[in-house]
């Protein structure tokens, strides 16, 4: 995979085997990943075959169901709502085929930028992430590097030393006095940060030479931009199979549905991985940010999504950058991806719930549809969550096969997009994950999002702590 004059395979190896020597090295997952993936194949092909033999039972039921007044009901709803995605799906091409990254503006043009990289229990990869910003195309002294160690249990501070040992005065290194939490340690960065823009990248992640000046080149061009999203991709993607699978599915996230809203100038999260933002559009929300609370509770998660937020709602356009690329580090194992997934759940309910606070109002100059649009589509997914749940629930019961087949066969059909989609983009051998991503998430991780509604007020990081 390219990205630049690096490939990412390159990349990888040379953070984790230069950087991160004497971590155990992982054993070879080649034929189990094929196995994964014949599997899912097999499964879907297998529920197409079946919903063949079948199609007089669905018939049937789709028959009982539409003479009920719920059945109807639900069947008016449901065809409303598929009309409105499929519609959604075809804007939201049309403004990808639409959209174009901004072109780095030039050394003399570039502002004065302070990277901020808060840690906490990073161990040796903040030395990596931190060795990659120091090596950015970026003109030395318009940059300042701040790293923060959160209070960690690990030697992450230690790495933080030697990276200021070896970078010398490129890097700031501080240490909070305990652990406060990642919104705390970018408020100190913020406050000690002298450049006129902002950048959070996050310390399990690294970055191209060109990425930095790429991520702030919109501030520029573009006076009413507030804020810039960077490109993510997986870093660890070599070393198990949900890497993997979120590899694609990051791709698609960001490339596809990022695009799109920076047509709209209203991209909905800047990422922690990796995010730009205006100086002076910071400072305009930052009492509110550090002290934002939900149902009574300080916010401890979600700070890039609602920082975000707040300055879309100043009137500043949010956009996304895909020149600007960062490798972060997933989850390898299933508990970690679903305590990271309910983490984001639960920042999405709180953060659309704000949203809906202004994006009604006259809240920025020009158009305000793409905004409201984006928010409908969101707000639309959490509150059709219970019905959607209750319905597959019944299915389920009184119907298994059917719900089974149709499902594995309605993944064959949706997630051929984002197979087409990364194959054109990348690779099509690793564009197949897509379907054993969503087999996975239809299966195994239905449960997030009613479960991060109703668990949305809950404090918590969820992942990062040392295990005893």
């Amino acid at each position: 995979m390219k990205t630049g004059t690096i490939t990412l395979k390159e990349l990888y190896s040379t953070v984790n085997n230069k950087f991160l020597s004497g971590d155990k090295p992982s054993s070879p997952i080649n034929f189990w990943a094929i196995a994964v993936l014949i599997s899912s194949f097999a499964l879907m092909i297998g529920a197409g075959y079946v919903v063949y033999l079948l199609q007089a039972d669905f018939e049937q039921f789709n028959f009982e169901r539409l003479n009920t007044s719920w059945g109807f009901a639900f069947f008016i709803v449901a065809a409303s709502l598929f009309f409105f995605k499929v519609t959604f799906f075809l804007y939201n091409l049309f403004l990808y085929f639409k959209y174009k990254p901004i072109a780095s503006v030039s050394d003399e043009e570039l502002p004065t930028c302070t990277v901020i990289v808060p840690a906490y229990n990073e161990g040796k990869q903040v030395w990596a992430t931190l060795k990659s910003l120091a090596k950015s195309d970026y003109p030395e002294h318009k940059l300042q590097l701040l790293a923060i160690d959160d209070g960690s249990k690990d030697d992450t501070w230690k790495w933080m030393q030697e990276a200021k040992r070896v970078l010398g005065d490129r890097v700031t290194i501080l240490q909070q006095p305990k652990n406060m939490g990642k919104r705390h340690a970018l408020y100190r960065g913020f406050n000690l940060g002298t450049g006129e823009i902002f950048i959070t990248v996050d310390s399990d992640s690294v970055v191209n030479t060109d990425t930095l000046r790429n991520l702030v080149s919109p501030f520029i061009v573009d006076e009413k931009c507030g804020a810039v999203a960077g490109n993510i991709q997986v870093l660890n993607n070599e070393r198990a199979i949900l890497p993997k699978m979120l590899n694609v599915s990051f791709v698609m996230s960001f490339e596809f549905k990022r695009s799109a809203e920076s047509s709209l100038d209203s991209v909905l999260c800047t990422p922690g991985a990796l995010a730009a933002y205006r100086a002076e559009a910071v400072f305009n929300c930052l009492p509110e940010w550090i002290n934002q609370t939900f149902m009574g509770q300080p916010s401890d998660i979600g700070e890039d999504r609602a920082m975000t937020n707040m300055i879309l709602k100043q009137g500043y356009h949010v956009l996304f950058q895909r020149n600007a690329f960062a490798y972060t580090n997933v989850p390898e194992k299933y508990t970690g991806l679903y305590k990271m997934f309910i983490r984001w759940g639960r920042s999405n309910v709180r953060e659309n719930i704000a949203m809906s606070q202004y994006v009604f109002t006259n809240f920025r100059e020009g158009s305000k549809f793409g905004s409201r649009l984006l928010f409908i589509s969101q707000a639309l997914k959490i509150i059709m969550t219970y019905p959607f749940l209750l319905f597959m629930l019944f299915f389920i019961i009184t119907h298994p096969i059917l719900f089974v087949s149709s499902t594995l066969l309605s993944i064959l059909v949706v997630s051929t997009f984002p197979v087409l989609f990364y194959a054109k983009r990348y690779s099509l051998s690793q564009a197949f994950w897509a379907y054993s991503y969503s087999i996975l998430f239809t299966f195994g991780l239905f449960w997030i999002t009613p479960y991060a509604i109703a668990t949305a007020s809950r404090r918590g990081w969820l992942t990062r702590e040392i295990a005893a």
